[in-house]
């Protein structure tokens, strides 16, 4: 019987390897730590593969790496120029580096941004997180910018001939933020009712729902009592999804239910799939609001020491909250350290840029 050479058998593997490589599913449901773990093995086996390199950079943006995103987001393209993933990736890395430059030079950064989503979705228009992307920067962005809500509305009309149930998020989305419940809530309520299991779907809204623009059109009051029934309602079909527990644990705290936000966060942490996330949202509860400091600060101790999932604000946010909790218990010293380590991490982070003032010395 034939037997093919080890020489043309490596190639065959790596090609069948990559072929089967599918990073955007993880990025698409925020598993940022999969991805990134998933990415390196590949690189491991070829260091050549743009399509890793570009799911690299995702996953360490949504960590707050910038700078190492935009390194590997570099490296993709230099490897395939054009790759969508590869645009997407260099056009959050870009934006992430604006935010935290947060001078003249970050507005070009932002304007590359725009152009790299842009030309994202030319390329691939079954990109998600692209269209994502792009719509919510449209409606963010001021008009001097390119910010436009009839583009960002757009966008989620493009998104709907590829994802329905993302379409309708992103399209709530840009109306709650426009000031437009009202119009918001149906799409929202399709979303909600064709994928309830979706955690960005869940975050999405209970984000909305939560907002300064929904309290305007709501009131305080009739906003924290939708908080708190939403939140309870939405819990069962993602009590296991890190991301919607945070956003229904957090639903809670704004509601003014904060004992029932951290019960819940503890209680569910040995279920869900990203357990860092919800122990720097345990320490976030601590900080907030003054109750279970000590657990709190042994939460966010631990968050400190392992790998922090992408969506956090990254080890910056840790950082900060326990300087938070550090001040509130009298020990001044350790919380100036901790606020010195965030800024270490991220010099514009606002938090931890007011706590040290506060600190004084």
């Amino acid at each position: 019987m034939a037997t093919l050479a080890p020489s043309l058998i490596i190639p065959v593997l790596l090609a069948t390897q990559a072929s089967a490589y599918q990073p955007r599913v993880d990025l698409d449901n925020s598993r940022y730590l999969k991805a990134l773990w998933e990415a390196e093995a590949q690189l491991q086996a070829n260091p050549n593969n743009a399509l890793a390199w570009a799911a690299k950079s995702q996953a360490l943006s949504a960590m707050v790496r910038v700078w190492e995103a935009r390194t590997c987001a570099d490296k993709a393209l230099a490897l395939q120029p054009g790759l969508p993933d590869g645009l997407l990736a260099r056009g959050m890395a870009q934006a992430g580096v604006a935010i935290q430059q947060r001078n003249l030079s970050s507005l070009r950064g932002v304007s590359r941004a725009m152009d790299d989503l842009r030309a994202a979705v030319a390329a691939d228009p079954t990109l998600v997180s692209a269209w994502m992307s792009l719509g919510l920067a449209y409606q963010q962005l001021p008009g001097i910018l390119g910010g436009s809500t009839s583009k960002a509305l757009q966008c989620a009309e493009s998104l709907r001939r590829v994802n329905g149930p993302r379409a309708d998020l992103l399209q709530g989305s840009v109306l709650a933020m426009d000031g437009r419940w009202n119009e918001a809530q149906p799409y929202f309520g399709r979303a909600l009712a064709t994928a309830p299991w979706d955690a960005e779907i869940v975050y999405g809204y209970l984000d909305a729902l939560g907002s300064k623009e929904t309290r305007k059109a709501l009131g305080e009051t009739e906003q924290r009592r939708r908080l708190a029934s939403e939140a309870r309602r939405l819990l069962p079909p993602v009590r296991n999804r890190a991301r919607a527990v945070e956003a229904i644990s957090l639903a809670l705290l704004d509601a003014g239910q904060a004992e029932e936000a951290w019960t819940l966060a503890r209680t569910t942490l040995a279920q869900v799939d990203s357990p860092s996330l919800l122990r720097l949202h345990l320490g976030k509860i601590a900080a907030k609001t003054r109750l279970h400091q000590q657990e709190g600060l042994a939460y966010l101790d631990q968050a400190l020491r392992e790998p922090l999932e992408g969506g956090t604000g990254g080890y910056a946010s840790a950082w900060w909250r326990k300087g938070q909790i550090l001040k509130n218990l009298g020990r001044i010293d350790e919380a100036k350290a901790a606020a010195d380590r965030a800024l270490k991490i991220d010099s514009g982070h606002r938090g931890a840029k007011s706590l040290r003032e506060e600190l004084g010395q």
